[in-house]
C-alpha cells in the first residue's frame, strides 16, 4: 500500500534541485514557439508572446531590475492587474534570486504602506498612474524602497518606466535560472487581514513546484496532454489560487493564459477563450449561474423544461461519476445524450464552456446545488480546498466527484482531525511560516510540522473530507448551540433570487440572517411576474419579492433542525463587492465589518 508519505518522499525526488526559474528555463527551451501568454490590446485585438518571447522580455526586465541594485534575497512589490506584463515582472524578479509579491490592487495607501514596509520592498512595480498616485502618497513612508517602476504611461525624475527595463541587453536565461535556490522565498501571500494586520505567509520554490507536481497526479492527464491548455487569468495574483493557477501551474504544465484586468468582464473572456480549465471563487459560479437562469427566464415554458433536464439529468451524472460509464444503462446513456443535444451543450456554448475539462471552485462555501447544476449541464466542476499557509490546495478529486465534500487529500499530503474535529495537514506544501512573526508561525505550526487550518472537518468512509466551518466562526447561540453560518449562507444562496447571505447569531436567541438580492436574476423574475423594475433596492422592499423568498427561506430551513433555522431575515438590495466592508478580495464575508456596518438592521431582526 502507498502512503502520503512514501508520495511525498517520490515527489521530493522529482523536485529535488529545482526552482521556478529553472523549472521556466526548461519549459522555454522545451515550447519556444508555443504560445504562453495573451492579452487584449486597446483596439479590442489580441496580442500574443511565445515562450521564447516571455522570457526574453523577462530577462531583458531582469536585466533593468539588476541595474536598480535588485539582488538575491531582495524583495519586490508588484501592483499590477492579470496582464501579461505580471508574468513577465514576477519571473525577471526570480531571475535575480530575489522574491516577488503582490499588493491587492484595490488597497489604500495606508495598507500598501503597511505590506511593503513589513516586506521590506526594496522596489514596487506599478502597473498605472491610479497605482502610482496610491504609492506615491507613502512612499516618504518607506525607508527600503529605493525604485518606483511604471509599467503605462510617463515615467517621472524619480520612476523608471517599463521601457527602460526593456531597453536592457537580457541576462542569460540559462545562468539565471540558476541564481535562485529551492529553500529561497518564491513569493510572500499576504492574508486579507479580516482578523487583524495580514500576515506574510513564506511561500518557497520547494513548495511551490511540490505542490505543483503533486497536483498534476489530481489532473491525472499527460503532461503532454496539458499542454497549451488554455486558462484565463482575472482573479487577483495577490491570492494563492490564482498565482498557482495561472502563474506556477502554467510556467510548469505550459498553459496557454489569457489575461483579463478586469474580473468583471470574465464571462466575456470565457465566451472569447473558450478555456480548458476555470478557477472560480463561488461568488463567480454563482453568478454564471444566475445569468443562464435569468436568461432562460424570459421564456418560463422553457426555463421550466430547462429546469425538469437538469433535474433529470443529475441522478445519471452523480452515477457515471460515482460509478463509471458502464454502470449506466443505454436508456440513461440515450438520455444524456438527448439533453445535451437539445438543451445543454447550447448553454456551455453561451457561457464559453464547451471545452472546458477542469472546472475548480474554492476558497469558500459553495452549495451542493450550485455543483449538481453545473456537472448535469456538462461542466464539470469539483471543489478544492486549502489555503495560503499550504501552497493553495489541500484536499481535491477532479474525477469521481461527491458534491458537498471537498475531495480526498492530494497525493503526497496528509490530511487529518484534531481532537476538536479541526482539519490539520503537512506535507510538501506547508509554508515555511510568518515573515516576522515567530509567535503566528508557532500557533499555525506545531512542533510535529502539522499545520493547522482553523477549519472544522469530517471525513466519509472513503476519506473524502467535508468542510464544516472555520473554527472561529462558529455561532455559539444564547442557548450554548454550535452552529455553522457556512452551511446555512450556501443553502440560502441557493435561493434562485439571492445573491449573498450573512447568518447572524451569535450569543442570539435564534438564527437570522441579511439577504443580498441577485442582481442577475432578479430583475429578470420580477419583470416576468409583472413587478416593476425601477431598481434593487425597490425590488427589496416588494410584496411579491418578499413571499418568493419566504418561499425559499422556508425550503432551505427545511434541511436544518429547528434550532439552527433562520427565525427572521432582511433583504438588502444593494450588492455586495469585493473588498469591500461586507467581503475581503477573495469575495469571503468579513463578519466583522458586516455585523457593524448593518448594526442597525441587525437589532431590528430581534426587536420582531
Amino acid at each position: 500500500m502507498v502512503t502520503p508519505g512514501d508520495t511525498k518522499i517520490e515527489l521530493d525526488g522529482v523536485v529535488a534541485g529545482q526552482t521556478v526559474a529553472s523549472r521556466f528555463a526548461d519549459t522555454v527551451a522545451q515550447y519556444p514557439d508555443t504560445v504562453a501568454l495573451r492579452g487584449r490590446n486597446d483596439d479590442e485585438s489580441w496580442h500574443e508572446l511565445t515562450w521564447r518571447e516571455y522570457a526574453d522580455k523577462a530577462c531583458r526586465v531582469a536585466a533593468g531590475l539588476a541595474e536598480l541594485g535588485v539582488t538575491k534575497g531582495d524583495r519586490v512589490a508588484l501592483m499590477i492587474r492579470n496582464v501579461v506584463e505580471f508574468h513577465i515582472a514576477d519571473i525577471a524578479v526570480v531571475l535575480l534570486g530575489a522574491t516577488p509579491f503582490s499588493i491587492y490592487n484595490s488597497s489604500a495607501p495606508d495598507q500598501i504602506e503597511y505590506v511593503a514596509s513589513h516586506a521590506e520592498a526594496k522596489v514596487i512595480v506599478v502597473e498605472n498612474a491610479a497605482f502610482l498616485e496610491r504609492v506615491a502618497k507613502v512612499r516618504g513612508q518607506l525607508p527600503s524602497l529605493q525604485s518606483v517602476v511604471l509599467i503605462t504611461g510617463e515615467p517621472t525624475v524619480d520612476v523608471t518606466g517599463w521601457d527602460q527595463l526593456l531597453d536592457h541587453d537580457p541576462f542569460d536565461l540559462a545562468i539565471a535560472a540558476q541564481v535562485a535556490q529551492p529553500d529561497d522565498l518564491a513569493t510572500l501571500i499576504y492574508t486579507s487581514g479580516t482578523t487583524g494586520p495580514p500576515k506574510g505567509v513564506m511561500i518557497t520554490h520547494y513548495n511551490v513546484l511540490w505542490t505543483a507536481e503533486c497536483l498534476a497526479r489530481g489532473f491525472d492527464v499527460a503532461a503532454e496532454e496539458m499542454v497549451g491548455m488554455r486558462i484565463v487569468s482575472y482573479l487577483p495574483m495577490a491570492h494563492i489560487a490564482e498565482r498557482m493557477t495561472s502563474h506556477y501551474n502554467a510556467i510548469i504544465s505550459a498553459f496557454e493564459v489569457t489575461s483579463c484586468p478586469d474580473p468583471g468582464q470574465i464571462g466575456t473572456y470565457l465566451r472569447e477563450v473558450e478555456p480548458h480549465v476555470g478557477f472560480g471563487v463561488p461568488r463567480i459560479w454563482e453568478k454564471i449561474a444566475a445569468g443562464v437562469e435569468a436568461a432562460l427566464g424570459a421564456d418560463p415554458e422553457k426555463k421550466a423544461k430547462f429546469d425538469e433536464a437538469v433535474a433529470t439529468a443529475t441522478p445519471i451524472v452523480e452515477k457515471r461519476t460515482l460509478e463509471g460509464e458502464s454502470a449506466l444503462t443505454d436508456d440513461e446513456k440515450a438520455t444524456l445524450q438527448f439533453l445535451d443535444d437539445v438543451a445543454f451543450a447550447n448553454v456551455r456554448a453561451m457561457v464559453g464552456m464547451s471545452e472546458m475539462r477542469f472546472a475548480i471552485t474554492g476558497a469558500a462555501p459553495i452549495s451542493v446545488e450550485l455543483i449538481q447544476w453545473y456537472r448535469a449541464i456538462g461542466v464539470p466542476l469539483s471543489e478544492i480546498y486549502g489555503m495560503s499557509e499550504n501552497t493553495g490546495p489541500l484536499t481535491w478529486e477532479a474525477h469521481r466527484v461527491k458534491p458537498g465534500y471537498v475531495g480526498r487529500a492530494l497525493p503526497g499530503v496528509e490530511v487529518d482531525l484534531a481532537e476538536d474535529g479541526e482539519v490539520v495537514a503537512r506535507g510538501g506544501n506547508i509554508f515555511l511560516g510568518y515573515l516576522n512573526d515567530p509567535e503566528k508561525t508557532a500557533e499555525a505550526l506545531d512542533a510535529d510540522g502539522w499545520l493547522h487550518t482553523g477549519d472544522i472537518g469530517e471525513f466519509d468512509d472513503e476519506g473524502y473530507l467535508r468542510i464544516v466551518d472555520r473554527k472561529k466562526e462558529l455561532i455559539i447561540t444564547a442557548g450554548g448551540k454550535n452552529i455553522s453560518p457556512a452551511n446555512l449562507e450556501a443553502a440560502l444562496k441557493s435561493i434562485p433570487l439571492i445573491g449573498q447571505a450573512a447568518v447572524i447569531g451569535d450569543k442570539r436567541p435564534f438564527m437570522s440572517a441579511l439577504l443580498v438580492l441577485d442582481p442577475d436574476m432578479a430583475p429578470g423574475w420580477a419583470k416576468a411576474n409583472g413587478i416593476d423594475v425601477s431598481s434593487l433596492a425597490a425590488l427589496a422592499e416588494d410584496p411579491g419579492v418578499l413571499a418568493e423568498i419566504e418561499k425559499g427561506v422556508a425550503e432551505a430551513n427545511s434541511r436544518f433542525s429547528q434550532v439552527e433555522q433562520i427565525k427572521t431575515w432582511k433583504v438588502l438590495g444593494a450588492e455586495w463587492m469585493p473588498d469591500s466592508e461586507e467581503l475581503t478580495p477573495t469575495m469571503k464575508l468579513k463578519r466583522r465589518g458586516i455585523n457593524a456596518k448593518y448594526a442597525e438592521e441587525i437589532e431590528a431582526l430581534y426587536r420582531r
